[in-house]
């Protein structure tokens, strides 16, 4: 309850510099659309009017602070309860998957990565918006100081992931890769989008 309120109001905080990011991540996503860590519903105002979004949290704190924004937007947003380690959706459901700042936190990111694979059609992208290991040494020591830190405050949170290559090992094709910067900590961010292969 606590980390999402406080989840809550650093990402109104947040809004308007990712905001552009997240209409990149999202704005041009049709059809069936799975959501994984929605949290208090930040990427719901940027979905088109046509897709049909199932937007997933593990915390119930979390998805009743999203039911409000999932009621104001065009999208069709269906909110559930579930575990990224545990999908409770059948093979190959969705036309795409995106997780915004999510697997910088999930415990188990590969078998996390190998769910959203299992539910994800062949052909079907994965769009991510994540803190990720960086290249140059010296932030890789600072992220892997404050990581136990920030783990410990923000419910698992990591900066050093190195997010892309676990997309690679879970079998997903890599189309893009591009890092972000954003005021604030040097903290290396990326989006990225992966293709399940046909």
């Amino acid at each position: 309850r606590l980390f999402a309120w406080i989840y809550d109001r650093a990402e109104a905080g947040e809004r308007a510099m990712l905001a552009p990011l997240r209409d990149r991540l999202v704005g041009d996503l049709h059809g069936t659309v799975l959501e994984v860590g929605c949290g208090p519903g930040g990427n719901f105002p940027h979905y088109p009017a046509d897709a049909h979004v199932t937007a997933t949290d593990y915390s119930d704190h979390m998805i009743r602070r999203a039911l409000p924004r999932a009621a104001e937007v065009s999208a069709t947003i269906e909110l559930e309860e579930a575990d990224a380690h545990n999908l409770p959706y059948a093979d190959a459901s969705f036309d795409a998957v995106t997780a915004a700042l999510v697997l910088c936190s999930i415990p188990n990111q590969p078998r996390a990565l190998n769910e959203i694979k299992r539910v994800l059609k062949p052909g079907g992208e994965l769009r991510l918006l994540e803190h990720v290991r960086s290249h140059q040494w010296w932030r890789r020591w600072g992220e892997r100081a404050i990581s136990p830190l920030s783990s410990l405050l923000f419910d698992g949170e990591r900066f050093d992931r190195d997010t892309a290559a676990a997309v690679h090992a879970a079998g997903f094709e890599v189309t893009s890769e591009e890092d972000i910067d954003l005021p604030g900590p040097p903290l290396r961010r990326i989006l990225l989008t992966a293709r399940r292969p046909a």
